[in-house]
């Protein structure tokens, strides 16, 4: 049952995050803003000019973190609405998650490269490559396991590739049930299943991972 409609971007919508309170809401937009919806009132009670294409947010009590297509990914203090860090990438940014501790940023980019930004020492960073990898769209999306310990992106040849989060390898490449570009993926909170989607409208759910 529809609760809620939260009118006020002026593009398409990329990204819905809630915050720790669950009563408001941070959304993302091509329209190049962040708006922090208060959902008991249904009203939008700050708008961000975050100054590119908004790909993806994530956010906790007073941080929101958003990623865009110039190649960077910011961080906004969301009391003040200012922008207290970027971080430039090698390509557009097409996803963010944090992991269950909230220590560790993934993104996921163009230049078909996975970045973990070390929270606490945001100059620290690893990054995840693999032959055969490839980022296929302007909106792939790259997630930590629900345990933290691994990261799952789809690929752009039809393969889910899984990398360890502490050795950087990658763990496994799960290939040949997708014929079109994979465009997102989601864990179970069991961690026992994978589910992948491509651009040809087809879902796959793995297991044993």
């Amino acid at each position: 049952m529809l609760q809620v409609t939260l009118t006020g971007h002026s593009r398409k919508v990329t990204a819905a995050k809630f915050k720790y309170s669950q009563k408001q809401v941070v959304t993302g937009s091509a329209d190049r803003t962040v708006k922090i919806w208060d959902l008991q009132r249904a009203a939008c009670i700050q708008t961000i000019e975050v100054l590119s294409f908004c790909s993806d947010v994530v956010c906790s009590e007073y941080l929101i973190i958003s990623s865009h297509y110039d190649r960077k990914i910011r961080f906004w203090d969301s009391r003040a609405g200012t922008c207290t860090q970027e971080v430039p990438l090698q390509g557009k940014v097409t996803s963010l998650d944090l992991c269950p501790n909230h220590r560790q940023l993934l993104s996921c980019s163009r230049d078909d490269i996975l970045q973990l930004v070390d929270l606490r020492k945001s100059n620290d960073r690893v990054a995840f490559r693999a032959e055969g990898f490839k980022c296929g769209s302007d909106s792939t999306k790259a997630i930590f396991s629900p345990d933290g310990s691994f990261l799952a992106a789809g690929s752009a040849d039809g393969a889910v590739y899984i990398w360890n989060v502490n050795t950087g390898n990658l763990e496994k490449r799960l290939p040949d049930m997708h014929r079109a570009s994979i465009s997102a993926v989601a864990w179970s909170l069991s961690g026992e299943y994978v589910v992948s989607v491509d651009k040809s409208r087809r879902a796959v759910l793995w297991s044993d991972i």
